[in-house]
């Protein structure tokens, strides 16, 4: 189905959305993507829920933290469960990516959990990176810890508005101030910080406008097109990482092994570099 779909795929601006919890990431996009449908745009939001480690569940609540755009008739909300997959995002959001693009939809948002490794992995299947940022949290530049102005093709500082207005103000130059020393990942577009309120609707035409132009310049040199070729490869290569752990668990020479080795482990008469060896080889490699 995928390759059928393929020709029609592909015209959409796939745009990254993360940010630390409290950030409001779900309110952010229901204003900002509900401003894109009043446009004429017609907007998909791919968001992934953290996937309890305990009970294996996940709330999916997504939609009712989007009470516009849930209701808009432009607009597809699909929450899926990370499954515990690498990076928060799931298994299939790729995929979700081209059908939604061969059913006409020409703005997909993916919105990622904003932990761990989930910005590294939700940059590599976009074309612009958005990073929500809240002022007033302690520690304004906290994204530099993470490496994520490494990734990030703009910085949103949000809920910019009443009393938090002029804090926002000087956060976003604070990180106007950080990005300096980060060496952009494209010779073509120097990284933006804005401040935004979804609340009040301000700042998110300047948002658009410099994805926009993001977009445009991107596509002119010849670095969309590159990037989007080397995420695909990217992608096979998750895949067949994904593939060769699925058999390697699923083969029954290995499985009956795991609990030996694991007693020896916790007992200490195994190392776990040793008992590698032993799983491969019984995996046959």
């Amino acid at each position: 189905m995928l390759v059928t779909l393929l020709p029609k795929a592909g015209n959409s601006l796939r745009i990254g959305v993360s940010g630390l919890p409290g950030a409001g990431k779900s309110t952010f996009i229901d204003a900002f993507g509900s401003m894109l449908t009043a446009a004429g745009h017609k907007v998909a939001v791919l968001a992934v829920d953290p996937t309890s480690s305990r009970t294996g569940g996940s709330i999916l609540g997504d939609k009712t933290r989007m009470a516009r755009l849930s209701q808009d008739a432009n607009a597809f909300i699909r929450p899926s469960p990370t499954g515990g997959t690498l990076g928060g995002v799931a298994r299939a959001t790729r995929e979700a990516i081209l059908i939604c693009e061969a059913a006409g939809f020409d703005i997909i948002l993916v919105e990622t959990v904003g932990v761990g490794q989930s910005e590294i992995t939700v940059s590599e299947m976009v074309d612009f990176f958005l990073v929500l940022m809240i002022a007033g949290g302690g520690d304004e530049l906290q994204g530099i810890k993470k490496g994520v102005l490494e990734v990030a093709d703009m910085i949103a500082i949000t809920k910019a508005d009443g009393d938090n207005a002029t804090r926002a103000k000087v956060t976003a130059s604070d990180y106007q101030h950080a990005m300096r020393i980060i060496t952009p990942a494209s010779p073509t577009w120097t990284p933006e910080v804005v401040t935004v309120s979804a609340v009040e609707n301000k700042g998110l035409d300047i948002l658009w406008e410099n994805i926009h132009r993001h977009r445009t310049l991107l596509a002119a040199s010849g670095e969309r097109e590159a990037k989007r070729q080397a995420q695909m490869i990217r992608w096979m290569w998750a895949m067949v990482e994904d593939r060769v752990m699925t058999s390697l668990k699923s083969e029954s020479h290995v499985k009956s092994l795991v609990p030996d080795l694991g007693k020896d482990i916790g007992a200490g008469k195994l190392t776990p570099a040793l008992a590698v060896e032993k799983i491969l080889k019984a995996f046959g490699m």
